[in-house]
């Protein structure tokens, strides 16, 4: 009898634990694990942190050991694209012509930098960062020193504009917005960070979006909306990603801001699974859809949707959990809140150790930890009680987070 053969399109941080978790769970059918990059899978949280500043080797970015795929016998087929998906004879189509049958199929393809339309976006000197040889590129130009704009003032923005200032550089942030990640934070947060960077010398030019780059062949200046013109060696472009969900509509998956999914992580076709950045997921404790952009999802997204894959039964309701090391600022966030009605402090705001809660009719719909860690689980616990609690009590470092969890949760 002929084994069941599994593709895995994305050869992602999610791909990777899915093919994984496909072996660890005993499936000893064919896998192959395919990625239209020349590396092997990757993390990407280095990309802007620790490797960029040369801190760390190359070789732990990467999700696994290079014998890794041989020893588990997974085919891994890199510098291979995926053109077409045919749901109705189970095949894809690659670059090279070749044909692969599959039996199930995971969608990991991830997500794309959002591209800026201006004048001058094509000149030598504006980079992107999203991939492992964007990195390499830019890994250098820090090395040579100098000064850079970034234009984005979300996390990826925030975290190479750190990175370039703790290598010397001067940065100059540019963002139309009035703070930082404003619109999931609200101005608190917003201003916090707004601070944490204008204490270490960066120049923050908000409410000011860019209208073109000018150079003759490579960046010269930034020119804003308003007319400033900030001079500078180089930039990068971090204002926020798009699903890679072309293949799936174009094989006729329905699609809405990535490929929609049930809790189980199966598409409307049969046998199609998708996982990590590309997945918009029915969650089962919002109720609703949700697509996480985060390293944490996409770690434990891929192994979900490896055992529905293999017919297990599986719900995929992981709390929203990212986490951002700028400077010696390091926070932890987890949870889900496109709305509060108010943002509750627990610690030392103006020191940069505290704990945020926001807050929706009384109830924690997410929170952040600010240089204060092993309170994150508790944080998640207080998300799932979903009972309300007295904004001073939660404000109040006397009462200790695990304690109030247990109490909501009606534990002893």
């Amino acid at each position: 009898m002929t084994k069941p053969t599994f593709l895995i399109v994305g050869a992602s941080l999610a791909g990777a634990k899915a093919a994984e978790e496909l072996r660890a769970q005993g499936f000893d059918g064919r896998v192959t694990l395919i990625g239209a990059e020349a590396e092997r899978p990757y993390e990407r949280p280095p990309l802007t942190k620790d490797y960029l500043r040369g801190e760390s080797e190359r070789a732990q970015a990467y999700v696994h050991p290079d014998d890794f795929y041989a020893q588990q016998e997974i085919e891994l087929a890199t510098g291979t694209r995926v053109t077409a998906i045919d749901p109705g004879t189970s095949r894809v189509r690659l670059d090279d012509g070749r044909d692969l049958g599959y039996d199930r199929l995971l969608l990991a393809t991830g997500a794309e930098p959002r591209r800026l339309d201006v004048p001058g976006a094509d000149l030598d000197g504006v980079y992107y960062l999203r991939t492992l040889a964007d990195c390499d590129l830019l890994r250098a130009r820090l090395e040579a020193g100098g000064r850079v704009v970034t234009v984005g003032g979300g996390w990826i923005g925030s975290e190479f504009a750190a990175s370039a200032r703790q290598c010397g550089l001067e940065v100059t942030v540019v963002d139309p917005k009035p703070l930082p990640n404003e619109r999931i934070f609200g101005r608190d947060i917003g201003a916090f960070y707004r601070d944490v960077h204008g204490q270490r010398g960066v120049t923050q030019v908000f409410g000011d979006g860019v209208d073109s780059f000018e150079g003759a062949g490579a960046i010269m200046a930034v020119r804003t909306t308003s007319g400033r013109r900030i001079e500078c060696d180089f930039a990068v472009v971090g204002v926020g990603v798009v699903p890679r969900a072309g293949l799936a509509s174009a094989a006729g998956l329905q699609v809405g801001n990535g490929v929609v999914v049930n809790d189980k992580l199966q598409t409307s076709a049969p046998g199609i699974f998708a996982a990590g950045d590309v997945a918009n997921a029915w969650h089962p404790f919002y109720r609703e859809r949700i697509r996480v952009e985060h390293w944490a999802n996409a770690l434990h997204q891929g192994p979900a949707a490896a055992r529905a894959m293999l017919g297990q039964q599986v719900s995929y309701d992981h709390i929203p959990y990212f986490y951002s090391d700028q400077y010696d600022v390091g926070m932890e966030y987890s949870g889900y809140a496109p709305s509060w009605d108010e943002v509750v402090f627990r610690g030392d705001r103006a020191g940069g150790e505290f704990v945020a809660f926001w807050l929706r009719d009384g109830r924690v719909q997410a929170g952040m930890n600010v240089n204060v860690w092993d309170v994150n689980e508790h944080v998640q616990a207080l998300i799932r009680a979903r009972q309300p609690v007295a904004a001073a009590v939660l404000a109040d470092p006397g009462t200790p987070l695990d304690e109030l969890a247990r109490k909501l949760a009606g534990e002893s």
